[in-house]
């Protein structure tokens, strides 16, 4: 599933105060549903925040152990960071962990009263989450990528493969690219690859000429790739995959009479600097959101919590910074206003514009970057805004 696909560098509003380091720490709650203290978070100031007649209460629920504990804990770790950065006093987060089982964490967050839940991080956990939270009339804004467990109460959050993938084909078609292919891992993944690709060249013109499918192994990418190569009849190919792999079947696919052969990644590629080493990949073009607010962000992450953050952890404060944004025209104790997270002019996060659609589906501005001797270039940067 593309929502358990995580590292440090693959998985940040104007509003937000700049990200700064040295201030007190939000107090972890009181009561059962404390947070997990499975990090290197500081100890809590001695000034608690005011009383919960005054403050929204909101859930994360996110795996504080086990094999994604690491990653949700870096998320947790954000949203303390956004709630110290903009030093809100009307909101109190209380992290629930999900890798204790996702429904009993739910029904935690539910008794407890809260009025919004953030997470789940694996979409196989919002089945469970939603049964418990919908009969209570509790929304969700979800970190997984899975545009399939999006509606009217479920809000999708995640970098959305697809989006990536229409982006840079989109820029291909205006380079002069005509005839694609694709070289796609079989699963969920591949399938939703190929829907896309299949889409985007309906939208912007273009054939697809042929396409692979390949068992996530060691040599299986490059036996498709040997495949596509000797079929021939394109002139650019998808490779839905992330880096290790990528490679592999670049090198294939390059080598000989294939050296004109334009490729495209997809966000997996984001911050994979064993990228920009190989020579295959060179001109290679990928689409992702900016990383422009990322550096600062990361610096004030290790400077709180002596570590480096995944890049996920980013849906995290931005989760905060949005729900502080509908929180304007939200009154303690009432339900959550989810036709606020609607608005056509978007939020503006730390991962740049975002906005949901009426499907509960999240859109982002989207950058083009290419792959140029040993570095990656931005070569048509995403919009400041929603114009439409």
């Amino acid at each position: 599933m593309i929502g358990k696909i995580f590292n440090r560098r693959m998985m940040m509003t104007a509003g937000a105060a700049a990200l700064v380091a040295g201030c007190q720490v939000i107090p972890k709650g009181a009561g059962p549903a404390t947070t997990p203290d499975t990090g290197p978070t500081p100890e809590p100031s001695a000034t608690a925040l005011p009383t919960d007649e005054t403050r929204h209460r909101v859930a994360l629920l996110v795996p504080m152990s086990g094999t994604n504990g690491a990653v949700g804990q870096s998320i947790a770790n954000a949203t303390t960071m956004a709630l110290l950065d903009t030093n809100a006093s009307n909101l109190r987060i209380t992290t629930y962990d999900t890798a204790q089982g996702a429904r009993s964490a739910a029904e935690k967050a539910i008794a407890d009263g809260n009025r919004l839940i953030l997470g789940p991080m694996l979409a196989d956990n919002v089945s469970q989450v939603v049964s418990v939270a919908r009969a209570a009339k509790v929304p969700l804004i979800s970190f997984s990528n899975d545009t399939s467990i999006a509606s009217g109460d479920v809000y999708v959050m995640g970098h959305i493969p697809e989006q990536s993938i229409e982006r840079s084909v989109q820029y291909a078609r205006s380079r002069g690219a005509q005839r694609f292919a694709a070289i796609l891992p079989q699963g969920d993944y591949g399938q939703r690859a190929e829907s896309a690709l299949t889409n985007a060249l309906r939208s912007y013109g273009g054939a697809l000429a042929t396409s692979e499918s390949y068992a996530r192994g060691n040599t299986s990418i490059v036996s498709a790739a040997q495949r596509l190569k000797q079929r021939g009849g394109y002139d650019t190919v998808l490779l839905a995959e992330g880096s290790r792999l990528s490679i592999q079947a670049a090198d294939e696919l390059k080598s000989g009479d294939g050296a004109s052969t334009r490729l495209i990644g997809t966000e997996l590629w984001s911050g994979e600097s064993t990228l920009t080493r190989a020579g295959s990949l060179r001109g290679a073009l990928f689409s992702a959101v900016s990383d422009g607010r990322y550096k600062r962000y990361s610096d004030s992450y290790k400077t709180r919590f002596g570590a480096s953050p995944y890049r996920i952890s980013t849906l995290g404060y931005d989760a905060v910074l949005l729900t502080l944004r509908v929180a304007r025209d939200w009154k303690v104790g009432r339900n959550f206003p989810v036709s606020k997270l609607r608005e056509d002019g978007g939020f503006l996060g730390l991962d740049g514009p975002f906005r949901f659609g009426s499907n509960g589906v999240v859109e982002r501005a989207m950058e083009v970057r290419e792959i140029r001797d040993g570095d990656v270039v931005v070569v048509d940067a995403a919009p400041a805004r929603f114009d439409d």
